[in-house]
């Protein structure tokens, strides 16, 4: 069976790969990801924070950009508390992919333009192969408004854009007005690719300790619909690769996401749960599954279910979405 997917311009075996996380930390780990598959290795993200704090911590001063907030830096981490430096970021690039035979992407994270997308040249000098630019932010603030919050995301991809020469593909968050136009937006300014979706985190409180506590808590096949949704609703309406991350645990979950358009699956709480050897059990699954169905390769099941080709999709939502309804107050009365 041929697994084959092309995604931001790679030629890869197979859609499955680890996403960021902590399992690039260790070359051991990252040598068994290999070993079970991986079509990619993706590095953890390099925080804008670490690489500005960094600077303050050893320069004492900065020029900073004047949507940037240094005041804000008390509340993250001392540069010597991230397992990587942004030194250290760029020589474990260089030291997996010396090790490994497959593509590395490295990972930035951050919210506004300034002087650490300087990092993406450098993140592609350490040899990665491609550029996930990982925005994460949570708009809380009454007078950002939609629209410059776009702009600021597009201006970021468009200077490093200019910056780069190997691909770049977003991870997004779902939580955007009209996400297809954005997504539009992102492709015309040079994202070769988008990931849907980022996690967010939610917070708890200790109401003894009158205390905001981090939580984290691993994904579960739940979280994949969402991924669904838009991956179907941009498959054949951008001409950019698509990747689906958070939600995927089985091959069914996988053979979900490449049918509704995803080119690349990413894995992290699978993974971390049943370790690197999962990959291949999924990837052994989607392989039995096509057989069983008979396709002739993942290609052929590549966007079969994205709403590309249905006549209407708005109105295929709204239909969905009465007749879920609807379903649901009917099992309720029976």
């Amino acid at each position: 069976m041929d697994l084959s997917t092309k995604y931001l311009g790679l030629e890869l075996p197979h859609p499955l790969m680890p996403g960021a996380s902590p399992m690039v930390h260790d070359i051991d780990t990252v040598r068994r990801l290999e070993d079970a598959g991986a079509a990619a290795i993706v590095m953890h993200s390099l925080f804008e924070e670490q690489i500005v704090g960094e600077q303050i911590f050893s320069h004492r001063a900065m020029d900073l950009h004047a949507e940037s907030y240094p005041e804000a830096l008390s509340y993250f981490p001392h540069p010597d508390q991230y397992v990587l430096g942004p030194d250290e970021y760029l020589e474990q690039i260089a030291r997996i992919k010396n090790t490994v035979d497959v593509p590395v992407l490295g990972s930035l994270n951050g919210t506004t333009l300034g002087g650490w997308l300087e990092h993406a040249r450098l993140i592609e000098q350490a040899g990665a192969d491609a550029l996930e630019l990982n925005v994460y932010s949570v708009a809380v603030d009454p007078s950002d408004d939609a629209a410059s919050l776009e702009r600021t995301t597009a201006e970021m991809v468009r200077e490093v854009r200019h910056t780069v020469s190997i691909p770049i593909v977003v991870k997004l968050s779902p939580f955007y007005t009209s996400l297809g136009h954005f997504a539009a937006r992102l492709v015309d300014e040079g994202a070769r690719g988008l990931i849907v979706f980022n996690r967010f985190y939610q917070p708890d409180i200790d109401v003894d300790a009158l205390e905001v506590t981090p939580a984290l808590r691993l994904s579960d096949s739940s979280e994949l619909p969402l991924r669904l949704r838009w991956l179907a609703a941009l498959s054949g309406r951008t001409s950019c690769s698509l990747g689906a991350s958070g939600g995927v645990h089985t091959a069914i979950d996988a053979i979900k996401a490449v049918m509704c358009g995803a080119h690349a699956v990413q894995m992290v709480s699978a993974l971390l749960k049943h370790g690197p050897q999962h990959l291949a059990k999924v990837r052994h699954g989607m392989q039995a599954w096509l057989e069983e169905n008979e396709y002739e390769s993942l290609q052929q099941a590549q966007g079969s279910m994205n709403l590309a080709r249905c006549p209407d999709p708005k109105a295929y939502e709204r239909a969905n979405y009465i007749h879920v309804l609807q379903s649901w107050w009917g099992d309720g009365e029976s």
